[in-house]
């Protein structure tokens, strides 16, 4: 051979090998349906912990009798029950009018994606999706499994679909909430569960009601199977339709998610990890209860919050309503003030918001709500860089008012915080802090605070070059003391819902 032939070998044996081990390095993980597999997932991305703020909504033929709360479908087969009382006086007995009656009322006349989309995105909303299907059994997509979706009946309009190529055009991620876990009749056909709601499912069963029907769509409607193999079969093909068809960038479930099989479960997750890897995402499953493995899913807290910071990403989800998650003729609305200073607390604990609102049938988010977003979307315009890619100090802060851990069901996310809160957060680069009054102090006041002065082991990480107010160009003065910190409130207009001071750090 000669000596030029020989170096061309060895250049391509050369090139090969880097070619190999770049291939190698670069190398995908492909996710099995096992605990030790779905573990190499990270369960909070980066852009999940930057994010901080998404929104959802409660809105589907529930939404068209507008009373109750959203167990009306349920509530209204419940014979004698207060629901089914004004069901039956004001649409007439259950038998003659079943929930598959409000389906071609819910007309989503007035739904405009674009619309919605520049809504959640002035309210400052990083990720937004639907309630993709209720424990009502109605799918909010485009559905080949599912009969009774909004693209073949009522609206007759691909929902999901719709509002998430809206919400990527804006570059806001995509979510796609799941509660049909609750949808499957389990044990509904023993004698010792009829006439009971209990646990079985979110329809009651009896072999009286319209709800043990045998017409085969209905039952589907009713998650009223042969077996509850096939309506296990059934929640897997949804879900997994979505994720193929949609890639939602975040998938959330709420409580029930342990009744379905833990085989279901691991296909389920393997299934999304994998669209995930192929389509370059970096997936998220949120749930609700203990029935997926904190090690690659994160832990939502309905309507509530932490005691202190934890170690983790985790999220609340949260409604605008007072109490209600869907439209409610008449119900009152959380102000902003209430809202915003709630929030606060859980981004000082490494939390995430996820915010509801409650669109009507015809499509319409009424005036009250979106006043509230507005104020919600403006203050975050003046303070967003407190809050977006932050991350918690070592303390989350003080003050008389307290959170105490939630579970499932929810600690109140209606704590009245005041003046005397204080939050803390920092930026990803510790370059700046942020100190967040949860109400407006008095100008002029000299306000201590010992937690974050003198040599603590809390102090800013780094020496405090100045002090500004987001919003102000007004002087602010500070002391540093080796005992502790002071922080002069300044004579400027304050923000009536939260004031957040910056420390620039050296």
């Amino acid at each position: 051979m000669r000596f030029t032939q020989l170096i061309i070998v060895v250049a391509l044996v050369c090139t090969g090998c880097k070619q190999l081990q770049q291939s190698q390095s670069t190398q995908v993980h492909h996710y099995e349906p096992n605990h030790e597999s779905l573990a190499k997932h990270k369960a909070a991305p980066e852009w999940l912990a930057d994010a901080k703020l998404g929104m959802y909504f409660h809105w589907g033929p529930y939404s068209v009798p507008a009373y109750g709360s959203a167990w009306y479908p349920s509530h209204m087969y419940m014979k004698g029950g207060p629901i089914n009382k004004w069901h039956e006086e004001h649409f007439g007995p259950i038998e003659e009018f079943g929930y598959e009656k409000f389906i071609p009322m819910f007309t989503a006349t007035h739904f405009d994606p674009e619309e919605w989309a520049d809504l959640f995105q002035k309210t400052g909303a990083k990720f937004a999706g639907p309630v993709a299907e209720h424990h009502d059994g109605f799918a909010m997509w485009d559905s080949k499994i599912n009969p009774w979706n909004a693209a073949s009946m009522g609206p007759k309009r691909d929902i999901l679909g719709e509002l998430f190529q809206s919400l990527e055009k804006r570059n806001i991620k995509t979510l796609a909430t799941f509660h049909h876990a609750r949808n499957g009749q389990r044990n509904a056909n023993t004698p010792e569960h009829w006439g009971k709601n209990g646990y079985n499912s979110h329809y009651p069963y009896h072999p009286d009601l319209p709800t043990a029907t045998k017409d085969p769509m209905l039952r589907k409607l009713f998650g009223n199977f042969e077996t509850i193999d096939e309506f296990n079969t059934y929640w897997l093909d949804q879900v997994n339709e979505v994720v193929k068809k949609y890639h939602p960038d975040l998938i959330w479930y709420d409580s029930w998610l342990n009744l379905i099989p833990e085989k279901t479960r691991l296909e389920m997750v393997s299934t999304y990890f994998n669209n995930g890897v192929k389509n370059g995402q970096q997936v998220v499953i949120c749930r609700k209860q203990d029935d997926l493995p904190l090690d690659y899913s994160i832990e939502d807290i309905e309507q509530g919050g932490r005691k202190d910071i934890y170690p983790t990403t985790w999220m609340t989800d949260i409604t605008l309503g007072e109490s209600r998650w869907m439209y409610v003729e008449g119900h009152k609305y959380k102000s902003a003030d209430l809202v915003i200073r709630n929030m606060i607390d859980v981004w000082s604990k490494n939390g995430v918001v996820l915010l509801n609102v409650s669109p009507r049938a015809d499509g319409v988010i009424n005036q009250e709500q979106r006043d509230v977003l507005k104020q919600i979307g403006n203050w975050l315009q003046i303070n967003g860089e407190a809050v977006y890619g932050s991350r918690p100090h070592t303390i989350f802060g003080y003050g008389p008012a307290q959170s105490e851990d939630g579970s499932h069901g929810g600690q109140s996310s209606k704590i009245q915080y005041t003046a005397d809160d204080v939050r803390f957060t920092v930026s990803k680069n510790k370059k700046a802090m942020y100190v967040f009054f949860l109400g407006k102090p008095k100008v002029g006041k000299r306000i201590e605070m010992r937690a974050i002065g003198g040599y603590h082991r809390n102090i800013p990480p780094s020496p405090i070059k100045n002090v500004t107010l987001l919003g102000s160009s007004a002087k602010v003065k500070w002391e540093h003391t080796t005992e502790s910190f002071f922080l002069t409130i300044p004579d400027v207009r304050l923000d009536d819902l939260a004031n957040v001071f910056k420390f620039e750090l050296e």
